[in-house]
């Protein structure tokens, strides 16, 4: 693997630099933060203990006082069922009440919360149980611990509190260690780049509708909302009559989901004039969005401003932010760097600015979980190699063209997926698309569309033309096929696409 490194430049980085310094070993770091979440939580839990902190739609509301005292029963029946510093406990309640409750027990017991996909497969859960070597097991039937408060003394920040289990798309998925300064280095990116103070408190409540064990939903959103004192409204299942509801029962103000289920949203009759008034950001990421899209949700959402990130499991969450003032003109970016992490290109070619993405800073984690060999090939020199090849323009903004494993090449041609997917978005009925390389003789590979509906007809010759009109001759698919169940993606959105090679299967070609 190329070792040379060429650090992408934040002289145009909009984002707040204050108290960020470097370390002896040149990472950033802030100055500043609290030390670990057990601290944050208890100030909240002191300072304002009545205000709510977990509501879980059709469920139970806690306040900050009630989920610190919840938390510390839970910590001390972990204790006692012999959880001690550093033992792995399994979280696989679903989103809601019981989940915020087993996660932050866990950490205040001093033990690493495990953060279990609740909808794999038996054997999928096996191994992840198996591979963090997982003490207890908290399965969605098991009563929550319950014993005498226990809040362990002192922990650092250094301390791993937390696995979050890559998605897998490709091979068995690997185990993200994340502690207590990654956690708090998340947060308070975020609550910069999105303009949102450390002091927000009731001003702040996001609605969760992304699954909790996963980066996006956890770190992006809940621990935000704790990190300044503001409400997790959490939905179990993904509803979109009731989400529409929740933005004006719950008096939301922070949302964040991937394009596709936004676009089914607007789309939806229950969305047809309901008071989104309060909603202040619409976030998103995980999947290209067409710039007409963009636009529907400044309409939408005429109080709010709207935003793009891009993250991995790996930085615990977000990496880069692309803010408002960009978000139509430069749809296809995801933005500039997040104050705590310096970004890198490894050039594939003689362009300086076109190469695989690095990324190095506190929110990044220093290696997988027990897989000494992964953590060698992914962390080079410090730096941690994304598998995401960019391009970054002349203002420092990132935009991705594609997976290195995803790139198509016809012909001795690159054909980047997203950049098709992309214009896939924007043609009409589309309402969600997936790329992928499909096996030729001649050409070693073509370009294959498989194209969502959502219930409407695709005339493919129109969406033919709408490529032609936007593509290079090369990109334009040459087979399609239309689906009429949603396209499978990851709880953070990502597109698993290795399932799709398994199950579609092409027809002739169409042209």
């Amino acid at each position: 693997m190329p070792h040379a490194v060429i650090p992408v430049t934040r002289s145009r980085d909009p984002f707040p630099q204050e108290a960020v310094t470097r370390d002896a070993n040149g990472t950033l770091r802030y100055a500043d933060l609290p030390r670990t979440l057990i601290d944050l939580l208890r100030t909240h839990a002191e300072a304002r203990p009545d205000a709510e902190a977990v509501v879980e739609l059709g469920g139970e509301r806690l306040t900050y006082g009630q989920l610190w005292r919840g938390a510390a029963r839970v910590a001390g029946g972990l204790r006692a069922r012999g959880v001690g510093g550093g033992d792995r406990v399994a979280v696989r309640y679903p989103a809601g009440t019981d989940w915020a409750l087993a996660f932050w027990g866990t950490v205040m017991a001093g033990g690493i919360a495990v953060a279990v996909n609740t909808r794999s497969a038996p054997r999928e859960v096996e191994f992840v149980l198996g591979d963090a070597g997982v003490k207890l097991d908290l399965p969605a039937d098991a009563p929550l611990p319950d014993g005498d408060p226990y809040v362990l003394a002192d922990p650092e920040p250094s301390d791993v509190v937390a696995l979050f289990y890559t998605s897998g798309t490709t091979g068995l998925p690997k185990g993200v260690p994340t502690t207590h300064e990654a956690f708090v280095t998340s947060a308070e990116n975020l609550t910069r780049c999105l303009g949102i103070p450390r002091d927000a408190g009731p001003g702040l409540r996001t609605l969760i509708s992304v699954p909790l064990f996963h980066v996006t939903a956890c770190n992006a959103q809940f621990l935000v909302a704790a990190y300044v004192g503001g409400t997790s409204v959490i939905m179990p299942s993904l509803d979109l009559p009731g989400l529409t509801r929740a933005l004006t029962t719950e008096r939301i103000s922070f949302l964040v989901t991937v394009p596709a289920v936004y676009s089914l949203l607007l789309r939806h009759p229950s969305f047809a004039g309901a008071d989104v008034s309060g909603v202040r950001t619409v976030a998103y990421g995980g999947a290209p969005i067409a710039p007409v899209l963009v636009r529907s949700l400044r309409e939408a959402f005429p109080r709010a401003t709207v935003i793009n990130g891009y993250g991995m499991t790996e930085t615990a969450s977000l990496i880069t932010v692309l803010p408002d003032g960009d978000a139509v003109e430069h749809a296809d970016s995801v933005g500039y760097a997040v104050p705590s992490v310096d970004l890198g290109i490894v050039p594939l070619g003689t362009d300086p600015d076109v190469g695989e993405l690095v990324v190095r800073g506190a929110n990044v984690t220093t290696g997988y979980w027990n897989r000494p060999d992964a953590t060698a090939e992914t962390i080079v020199d410090g730096w941690l190699h994304t598998g995401d090849i960019v391009r970054i323009d002349d203002a420092g903004r990132v935009h991705i063209v594609d997976r290195i494993k995803d790139i198509i090449n016809r012909g001795g041609e690159n054909v980047s997926s997203v950049e098709v997917e992309a214009v896939l978005l924007s043609a009409p009925g589309v309402a969600d698309a997936a790329v992928l390389g499909v096996p030729d003789d001649v050409m070693g590979e073509k370009v294959g569309a498989v194209l969502f509906a959502d219930g409407a007809e695709i005339d493919l010759a129109a969406v033919l033309t709408h490529c032609r009109d936007r593509l290079s001759d090369f990109k334009v698919p040459q087979y399609a096929t239309v689906v009429t169940e949603a396209l499978p993606r990851n709880g953070g959105g990502k597109l698993l696409k290795d399932r799709l090679r398994r199950q579609v299967r092409w027809g002739a070609p169409l042209r």
